[in-house]
């Protein structure tokens, strides 16, 4: 019995939860996530800084070639600023919009302003140096995660999890 409890604890305390958070995507339209994600598994990219742009579409061409294979499934780009005023937020959002032409990337942009460190916190963020990549549930579950740039093992590892295994 104690085992069994021990247990339970370890695996209970392993899980982590994509925070509840709402915001706008670039399109306007006002999002609560997890629960609006689309998808059943969702790539989430999670980026702090605006370099990390460059970091982020080295996964998005093989990004598209998984969802097309697992339906079902989709993916967002999540850019991650401290809380600002209205105004700043207008012209940030507008300056991002005006550098997307694809309707659906900006969809799926949804950009958060807020208190990052409870939000870190609540995902196990501990370098915002470098891109965070998940696949969230729409419970918020985090099923699986890496940081960086694409390579192949991380590739593979991603198709795995959007398919399940």
């Amino acid at each position: 019995m104690m085992l069994v409890l021990a247990l339970s604890l370890a695996l209970a305390s392993d899980t982590v939860t994509f925070p509840t958070v709402t915001s706008e995507n670039l399109e306007g339209r006002m999002l609560t996530l997890p629960r609006d994600f689309g998808g059943v598994r969702n790539v989430v990219f999670v980026a702090f800084l605006r370099k990390q742009q460059d970091d982020v579409d080295t996964w998005v061409p093989f990004v598209k070639q998984a969802l097309g294979r697992h339906p079902g499934n989709d993916y967002y780009e999540i850019p991650t600023i401290k809380r600002m005023i209205a105004p700043m937020r207008w012209m940030i959002n507008r300056g991002m919009k005006g550098g997307i032409d694809d309707r659906s990337a900006r969809d799926r942009t949804v950009t958060l302003y807020i208190d990052k460190a409870p939000f870190k916190q609540a995902l196990g963020i501990t370098d915002e140096n470098v891109i965070q990549v998940l696949v969230v549930d729409r419970a918020g579950q985090v099923l699986w995660r890496t940081a960086g740039v694409f390579d192949a093992e991380k590739g593979k590892a991603l198709e795995a999890a959007l398919a399940g295994r």
